[in-house]
C-alpha cells in the first residue's frame, strides 16, 4: 500500500396486436435473463471506503474544526453506479437529518464537525444484482494517529479500507451489463454459454460517476496490489469453476458405473 504522492503526505491509517406479442416475448426474456443464474461463477467488486479530514486552522472553531468527507469508490477509481443504485450514510444523531441517502456516483458525503464517530453504510444494488443490501461500517477520523503532533490544513488524516464485494452466481441480465465494465472482475463465460455484451451507452457514461478527476484523489490512497489481487480473483474464479465442473463428470460417471454394477446383480 503505497501513499499520496507529494510533498505533504497523508496520514493514512403497445399498437398492433403481432407487434404486443413480440414485445411481450421480448420481455418474457428478459425477465428469464434477469432471473437465470450462472452456476460456479462469481462476479467480484473491489472496493475503498473511508474517509478525507482536512483542520480548518484559523476558521476552526470549537464545534467545526474539521471539514471531511466519507465515501465508497471503487478500487481503480472507477464508476460503481453500474452495480450499486444508491448507498445510505447514517451519521451521529447530533447533525441535522443524520440518515443521508446519496442515489447517484461518487456515494460520497461531505460534513464539518469535529468528534469521531462510527458511520454506518448501506450498500443498495440495481434490481439484477441482488435485493440484499450490504452493511459496511467506517470509525470517522478527524486526528492523525500522533496525537501529539501539530495539525495542518495541508496534510489531511486519510483513513481507508480495501475490500471485495463477490456475487455468487450472478444472473445472466446482470453478467451481460458489467462483463466488459472495468469496475469488475468478471469471469469467462463456458464455451457452451453465450451473452452479448450490453453496450456501454445503455447504461451510462461509464466515466460519470468515477473518481479519476475528483478533487480529493491527490489523497487517496494508491492500492498499488489491487491490480494484482484482481488477476488472482479471476484466476481464482477460474479455478473454481473448473472444479465445479469436474465433481460434475465425476458424480455423473459414478452414478454410470452404480447402474453398471447394479444391473449386473
Amino acid at each position: 500500500m503505497s501513499q499520496g504522492q507529494g510533498a505533504d503526505q497523508p496520514d493514512i491509517s403497445d399498437p398492433k396486436p403481432q407487434s404486443s406479442k413480440m414485445a411481450k416475448s421480448t420481455e418474457d426474456s428478459e425477465k428469464k435473463s434477469s432471473v437465470k443464474k450462472l452456476k460456479d461463477s462469481e462476479i467480484c467488486l473491489p472496493i475503498v471506503y473511508g474517509n478525507i479530514a482536512v483542520w480548518l486552522g484559523k476558521k476552526a472553531t470549537e464545534h467545526q474544526s474539521h471539514k471531511w468527507t466519507i465515501y465508497v469508490r471503487g478500487a481503480t477509481n472507477e464508476d460503481l453506479g453500474v452495480v450499486i443504485k444508491r448507498v445510505v450514510f447514517q451519521l451521529h444523531s447530533s447533525f441535522n437529518n443524520p440518515t443521508r441517502i446519496i442515489e447517484n456516483p461518487p456515494f460520497e458525503l461531505s460534513e464539518s464537525g469535529w468528534g469521531e464517530f462510527e458511520i454506518a453504510m448501506t450498500l443498495f444494488f440495481h434490481g439484477d444484482v441482488t435485493d440484499k443490501p450490504l452493511h459496511l461500517f467506517h470509525h470517522l477520523k478527524l486526528y492523525p494517529e500522533d496525537e501529539s503532533g501539530p495539525l495542518s490544513i495541508k496534510k489531511p488524516v486519510v483513513v481507508e479500507a480495501y475490500d471485495e464485494i463477490v456475487f455468487s452466481e450472478p444472473t445472466e441480465a446482470f453478467f451481460a451489463r458489467v462483463q466488459n465494465h472495468p469496475a469488475l472482475v468478471v469471469p469467462r463465460l463456458p464455451m457452451d454459454c453465450s451473452l452479448h455484451p450490453v453496450p456501454m451507452e445503455e447504461h451510462g457514461d461509464g466515466r460519470r460517476g468515477d473518481t479519476k478527476d475528483h478533487p480529493l484523489n491527490q489523497w487517496f490512497t494508491n492500492f498499488s496490489e489491487a491490480d494484482e489481487l484482481l488477476k488472482l480473483a479471476a484466476a481464482r474464479q477460474q479455478v473454481q469453476a473448473h472444479i465445479a465442473r469436474l465433481r460434475r463428470q465425476m458424480n455423473l460417471i459414478e452414478g454410470q458405473q452404480q447402474h453398471l454394477k447394479a444391473s449386473d446383480l
